[in-house]
């Protein structure tokens, strides 16, 4: 198998058979063999339903993955990329906002250029409002200065792998995954391609800011200790400030004579070491949380379904 497609679906039962479609208009003559794996992350609309009638009348081969609930669009392409056998591997969303015919580019790029071993593309232009864009700008300026590996700004998991990538990433098995930092931590030889998604096809996108900010999260947390190290600093730096004001109180009574600040400065000293308390708490917490998930060895995902349809001849499918 050349060329296998990973699809994560979520609430996606009026794109699937859209997005078949197209790809195979797109690649009909121009690929010799793909596969296209669709993956349904515990869809609460008729997705799974719709995705079973594409093994009826498909031109290319079409494997299907039905999560018993949803865990995720991170687990999901990992699913995919579990069940993918093709030489390159696509990461391609199902609302045709990432279109076929950008990652036929990306495939022919990889076949030109034998020292590539990825193709990543990204927004030039973001087409967000300014107030996201803003953010993930922040997002990515700050990651980039607290992380050890690189973050390409606007990258995104719309990227084409081959098998050496692909092997690579699916032998990172942690549970809480984060894949653009896994792309850039895997390393490998990356060509980064602007493109301009396209509108989406139909339906609403399930990413909030809410869990955007989240997801950010999730990553610096996944690729960086510096949080904890900040927590640190900011102990350190509470308790010379503290030392010093009490240098400061003794010095001041004992030549001056003053009163020492009562209740007033005790209790917002108190408040404010305990609000810092609590936050490197926080910090702290987020790290042992996830070491305790990590060491129970849950699975990343449970497929109740998979599903495997052969291709079918065109002269059959006109019948």
């Amino acid at each position: 198998m050349k060329w296998s497609l990973v699809i994560p679906c979520y609430n996606e039962e009026v794109n699937v058979r859209l997005m078949r479609d197209t790809c195979q208009d797109c690649f009909r003559g121009q690929v010799e063999s793909y596969e296209l794996i669709f993956v349904n992350d515990g869809s609460r609309d008729n997705t799974w339903r719709e995705l079973k009638k594409l093994l009826q009348d498909s031109e290319c081969r079409i494997k299907l993955v039905n999560f018993s609930r949803n865990f995720g669009k991170e687990a999901a392409m990992y699913a995919g990329l579990q069940q993918a056998e093709g030489d390159y591997v696509t990461l391609i969303d199902a609302d045709l906002q990432q279109r076929p015919e950008v990652a036929l580019q990306m495939l022919r790029i990889l076949e030109e250029q034998p020292e590539a071993d990825c193709v990543a593309a990204y927004q030039e232009h973001r087409l967000e409002g300014p107030v996201l864009t803003f953010f993930k700008k922040c997002f990515y300026r700050i990651i980039n200065r607290i992380s050890d590996v690189d973050f390409y700004n606007g990258a995104s998991d719309f990227r084409t792998l081959r098998r050496s990538v692909v092997d690579a990433i699916l032998s990172m098995g942690e549970y809480y995954r984060f894949s653009k930092g896994i792309f850039s931590w895997v390393g490998f030889e990356t060509v980064f391609m602007p493109y301009t998604p396209e509108a989406r096809n139909a339906g609403n996108s399930s990413w909030s800011f809410r869990k955007l900010f989240r997801y950010a999260i999730d990553g610096i947390i996944a690729f960086t200790t510096a949080p904890l190290r900040i927590a640190t600093g900011l102990g350190t730096l509470m308790a010379g400030l503290a030392l010093l004001y009490l240098v400061i109180v003794v010095i001041q009574k004992l030549t001056v004579g003053i009163d020492i600040p009562g209740y007033p400065t005790l209790v917002g000293l108190i408040l404010l070491i305990g609000g810092i308390q609590l936050i490197t708490l926080g910090i702290i917490g987020e790290y042992i949380g996830r070491m305790y998930i990590q060491e129970k060895h849950r699975p990343i995902y449970i497929a109740k379904e998979v599903v495997t349809g052969q291709p079918q001849k065109r002269q059959e499918m006109n019948k």
